[in-house]
């Protein structure tokens, strides 16, 4: 079993707040949190999923086994009033028992509209397997504004790196490494979210049209996403295609990351890039390369916010004169290091320098597909994937 890299810190947490960990559909969160209590309550823990009808029961009528340290409360933001409910059973309980809270859509989103919860729990995002992860380097200290620290060593690595890209970071797929087993697990999981997931929770009068959208976002992936042309594509109001792609982010479907704003260069203010969580589905091995580092930058990201508490973001770098890299981290605001992804360069890329110069980027990176390379040019540092993705998360 591969052990995540929340869970110590999970465990921090519970010792006196409620927590919640939300996440894509499958990519683990229930084996976490039941992995939590196994190990750690001594299996003295009870796994309740409102979507069960037994449990629904149980979870309604508020009479828990007396003997359980850890409660699991699996999809509970679909109960109207979940937010009162888990309030009333912490204040109720806190010295008795642990409260768990797992969920496929954004529970940052829901709590929004009167946060009755407030000081009384942590939220965390769970990702899929990255290479930080299975090196495990997932639990490692970052320091805002230094540089990267890198395994000197990256040697194996580059199979989990080509494991991750042609099966993606989902642990079921990511261990079978069986591509009719991955092409059957696309169908089921794509189903399953928006008959199961997103039909529970949203109004959604047209399914067959959010099939077809989940079909057409792929395709967009590494670009520049314009609603427009998704709206003329599906022949509906620019109102109900923004909703739809709303709903589809919001379940971790997908994520946009948008440009950042600086008054030192003439920085684009309008369309974000859209990546998949699944960077598996994307089939243009380019796009997807840059999908797969888009993400470990994200969890990254999300790991300094949700775990060391900075203000950390994913943004790209474009400007009126159409000078575009792909990345840049920024802590409070200010940049820390700017990415550029490439299948295979040895040239540096203009842009990435211009930004990098005009901006006082401090650090830029220039990351390839092929392994052993690692050198400086330009003031930018040549590195492959392998060996920079164990700097992250």
């Amino acid at each position: 079993m591969i052990k995540r890299y929340l869970e110590r810190h999970i465990l921090e947490d519970l010792t006196d707040k409620m927590v919640f960990i939300s996440g894509p559909r499958q990519v683990g969160k229930t084996t976490l949190a039941k992995e939590i209590g196994e190990s750690f309550f001594n299996e003295k823990y009870e796994y309740l999923n409102w979507d069960n009808r037994s449990d629904k029961k149980t979870i309604l009528s508020g009479a828990y086994p007396a003997d359980r340290k850890l409660f699991i409360f699996d999809e509970i933001h679909k109960y109207r009033n979940w937010k009162n409910y888990l309030k009333g059973e912490h204040d109720k309980y806190k010295d008795k028992f642990h409260i768990l809270v797992t969920g496929s859509a954004r529970l940052d989103i829901y709590r929004k509209g009167g946060d009755s919860l407030l000081g009384r729990y942590r939220s965390y995002r769970l990702h899929p397997l990255s290479v930080g992860e299975l090196a495990a380097r997932g639990s490692g200290k970052h320091i805002p504004f230094a540089e990267l620290n890198f395994l000197k060593d990256d040697a194996g690595l580059e199979k989990t790196l080509k494991r991750l890209l042609d099966f993606g970071g989902f642990p079921e797929v990511f261990v079978k490494q069986d591509e009719r087993q991955l092409r059957r697990w696309h169908n089921e999981r794509i189903d399953r979210l928006i008959k199961e997931d997103i039909r529970d929770v949203e109004n959604i009068r047209d399914i067959s049209a959010m099939d077809v959208l989940a079909g057409i976002l792929p395709e967009k992936a590494g670009s520049l996403f314009s609603l427009n042309s998704l709206r003329e594509d599906l022949n509906v109001t620019h109102k109900t295609i923004a909703s739809w792609v709303d709903i589809f982010e919001k379940f971790y479907y997908h994520f946009r990351i948008y440009p950042f704003r600086s008054t030192l260069i003439k920085s684009l203010r309008k369309e974000p890039k859209l990546y998949l969580w699944d960077w598996s589905e994307v089939k243009d091995e380019g796009a997807r390369f840059e999908n797969l580092v888009a993400s470990h930058l994200l969890k990254f990201c999300h790991f300094l916010f949700d775990v060391e508490g900075y203000k950390a973001q994913l943004w790209f770098l474009r400007d009126k004169e159409q000078r575009e890299a792909d990345f840049l981290v920024s802590v409070d605001g200010k940049p820390w290091f700017a990415v550029e992804a490439k299948v295979s360069s040895k040239e540096t890329s203009a842009s990435l320098a211009y930004f990098s110069k005009k901006m006082k980027i401090p650090f830029s990176y220039q990351v390839v597909r092929q392994g052993g390379v690692d050198f400086i040019k330009d003031r930018i540092r040549f590195i492959s994937a392998s060996k920079f993705l164990t700097a992250l998360v």
